[in-house]
């Protein structure tokens, strides 16, 4: 399943508690709606499955039962008030379920076009934009970090002129993960909402040796995302997220995603993020982590978005709808990383041979998972409203339900 590839910043941020559920815990929430983005189920009630053109009836339900159990026991596993999947199938419209609750303290369920952060997703638009300025010619991937931003990545054996962008984009420049840096982590618990500048993030990261020398190992690190960041914008003169709204988000209608910047809030409709102190499954309070400066992820984590937008990104993304086919052979190309990881995206082999290609997200409160077969036909995007570890069970027995060939 996918590797642990998550934003795994420390934000221990201090704020309201929460109540007890108000709602039945276990029930489920579900909807099939051809072609359309809105829920029509009424909370708390069941609709009942449609049978696709291509299976019988009964192999139809049989999956559905499967998907719901799944959905339940993502919830459970990732400690998580509630858990959401949606899955489109071309030809065959879309299919939400939900379990639990979206905030613990009034009950209320988690919707469909409910806005979420995306954590690491961001990843997946950076790449795209990056690769779609060396289709322009207006950078190359072999261009080093020196070339672009002088005189920034220095010291304590870190050397920019060494780096080239190909490597912060399949992650093998060997620089440390500013997120790891302790004394960060102390500073986010103690002032949860301060901006952090993606320099000052980078800064961090290269007052320590980097892992290895670059080009010599895979290893995921966020510093690669935002010293991309920083190179859109030296490049374009304008900011990865305007480049990213014009060339990924517009042509691919991706109307609830956004770049927040330093806003703290979600925009609407949204529900409540938690965590626990200590971690997941230790028995500690459960917090409201919601409301976070994002700066800190920046360029590596930022991104505000939806399911129903998340599962268009990645059949967008693979039928070149954004980047041109030869750029898109270098998202794909996981020779760097020994099959893990190719550039903003990696691949997800299930046991049955089939092979999926996305990415996943978690950040102070959220994770989120999305992928699509490699035609772009099929594809599934499922969050959490925890802090969660990636490599859940339940998300085997997910993805094997809606992408593996059923007798």
């Amino acid at each position: 399943m996918p590797t642990a590839v998550a934003l795994t910043t420390a934000l221990a941020l201090v704020l309201s508690g929460c109540g007890a559920a108000a709602t039945e815990p276990g029930r489920d929430a579900a909807a099939t709606e051809p072609g359309r983005d809105a829920a029509a189920t009424q909370p708390g009630r069941d609709a009942a499955p449609r049978a696709s053109a291509s299976a019988s009836p009964g192999a139809e339900g049989g999956r559905d039962g499967v998907l719901r159990a799944a959905v339940r026991r993502l919830a459970a596993q990732g400690d998580a008030p509630g858990a959401a999947v949606l899955i489109r199938r071309e030809g065959g419209g879309t299919r939400y379920l939900a379990s639990g609750v979206a905030n613990v303290s009034t009950g209320r369920r988690i919707h469909r076009n409910d806005r979420f952060r995306a954590g690491s997703l961001t990843k997946t638009v950076i790449a795209a934009v990056t690769l779609r300025l060396a289709a322009q010619g207006r950078l190359g991937l072999g261009d080093t970090v020196e070339e672009h931003l002088p005189g920034l990545v220095r010291g304590h054996g870190n050397d920019g002129r060494a780096i080239t962008i190909r490597q912060l984009l399949n992650q093998t420049s060997g620089l440390f993960d500013y997120t790891a840096d302790p004394a960060l982590a102390r500073q986010l618990s103690a002032a949860a909402d301060r901006t952090r500048t993606p320099a000052s993030l980078v800064r961090t990261a290269v007052a320590h040796r980097p892992y290895s020398a670059p080009g010599a190992t895979w290893r995921y690190s966020n510093t690669n995302y935002v010293l991309l960041g920083m190179v859109v914008q030296r490049v374009t003169g304008r900011s990865y997220a305007t480049e990213a709204r014009r060339d990924v988000l517009a042509p691919l209608r991706l109307h609830g995603t956004s770049f927040p910047g330093t806003r703290t809030t979600l925009p609407d409709p949204h529900g409540r993020a938690y965590t626990r102190d200590g971690g997941a499954g230790d028995g500690g309070a459960r917090r409201d982590v919601t409301d976070l400066n994002p700066s800190s992820a920046g360029a590596a984590g930022e991104l505000i978005s939806t399911l129903g937008d998340l599962t268009r990104l990645l059949p967008g993304l693979l039928r070149g709808k954004v980047v041109p086919r030869a750029e898109l052979r270098q998202m794909r190309n996981t020779s760097a990383s020994d099959g893990r990881y190719g550039m903003g995206l990696f691949p997800v082999p299930l046991a049955c041979g089939v092979t999926l290609w996305g990415h996943n997200g978690e950040i102070n409160g959220s994770y989120a998972l999305a992928v699509t077969t490699p035609d772009g036909r099929r594809s599934l995007a499922y969050r959490l409203n925890s802090t969660a570890a990636s490599g859940l069970t339940a998300e085997t027995s997910l993805l094997e339900a809606e992408f593996c060939p059923r007798r």
